[in-house]
């Protein structure tokens, strides 16, 4: 296959000059299943030994041994209140689950890190870029393209330009999810993983919906994309269509701040119930028992979180650019062809 761009269809027909993408040769990756049963073996290993150098600590009365199985439970447990690492003016922690105090927390501070860490590999791996790419080349260039397809596949040529976006929502949020799988994160303070704070998926989510909306109105422009909730020009139409009209903008209106609000609630009950499941099996199998099922289950069920955040913040962003006036125009087509 060449490196040409592909004929854009009826279905991929660009809208703006970001909306082409160029479809280059197909790559195979992907992890077999050996390496996969190597690196779930290893993480099983490392999360024994963790058990080992940083065992549970019996928070209640310190000093005294840690009993079981509550205490093994509730020392691998990490409740959804974040802990503050440090704080601004040397004040009081808050208490509340959301906060506004200016401080770093545990969650926080293990974002920068592997926000960092990612940014750090990728400018890595893009300046090691070869004619002849190697197994890391291979596995990076498939992953990308993988995303991409996924986002074409969804969004159709008007997906091409947010594909970065969606691409780096899916990395971060994955990378972000698979943190609290591996020791010491979760079991030493001041590491912990993002997602399974509040806080840190609010502001995922509310990046997301400032993004839909900027670029609702950067496409359609402030007067169209507003008519979409509040469509007074209805009115020419009768006043019973207008009502009807603004009723129903209105009502879409408010479900626009239920967006973030799914968003973060989905992500972190998810992140955070995986992770009582697991410490309350570790807990009780006290070490001894590697729960390999379970790890599998998660390392899954985080995958699926990650590509759905990204994928509804994708399509909430075609949503957002789609003129009303083009689905009018479209109807009114279909009305006509039936009636011919």
């Amino acid at each position: 296959m060449s490196d040409e761009p592909r004929p854009a269809g009826d279905d991929l027909r660009p809208v703006e000059q970001g909306d082409l993408i160029e479809y280059g040769e197909t790559k195979r990756g992907g992890l077999s299943l050996r390496t996969l049963g190597l690196l779930v073996g290893l993480l099983i290993v490392v999360n024994l030994a963790a058990l080992i150098v940083a065992p549970p600590v019996n928070e209640k009365h310190a000093g005294e041994a840690c009993a079981y199985p509550v205490c093994f439970i509730e020392g691998t447990l990490h409740f959804p209140r974040p802990h503050e690492v440090w704080v601004a003016g040397g004040e009081e922690a808050s208490s509340g689950l959301i906060s506004t105090q200016v401080s770093l927390t545990d969650s926080l501070l293990t974002m920068i890190l592997l926000t960092v860490l990612v940014l750090v590999l990728g400018a890595w791996a893009a300046r090691r870029r070869a004619d002849v790419p190697g197994r890391v080349q291979n596995f990076l260039e498939w992953t990308y393209e993988s995303i991409s397809s996924f986002g074409l596949s969804m969004g159709g040529a008007k997906a091409a330009r947010y594909l970065p976006l969606f691409a780096a929502f899916f990395v971060l949020i994955l990378v972000f999810n698979w943190s609290g799988l591996v020791p010491p994160i979760g079991h030493l303070d001041g590491l912990r993983a993002p997602t399974s704070d509040l806080n840190v998926t609010v502001g995922l989510a509310l990046v997301a919906f400032f993004t839909f909306h900027i670029e609702g109105v950067r496409r359609l422009g402030a007067r169209s994309y507003l008519s979409k909730f509040f469509p007074f020009g209805e009115f020419r139409s009768g006043i019973g269509a207008g009502l009807i009209a603004v009723f129903v903008g209105l009502v879409e209106f408010m479900l626009e701040f239920i967006k973030p609000v799914t968003l973060s609630m989905r992500l972190f009950g998810n992140i955070f119930g995986g992770e009582v499941a697991l410490a309350v099996v570790l807990g009780l199998s006290a070490g001894l028992l590697a729960p390999i099922a379970l790890y599998g289950l998660e390392i899954i069920l985080t995958f699926v979180q990650a590509l759905i955040f990204s994928t509804l913040t994708l399509m909430f962003i075609l949503v957002a650019i789609e003129s009303h006036h083009d689905d009018e125009g479209h109807e009114r087509e279909e009305a006509m062809g039936g009636a011919a």
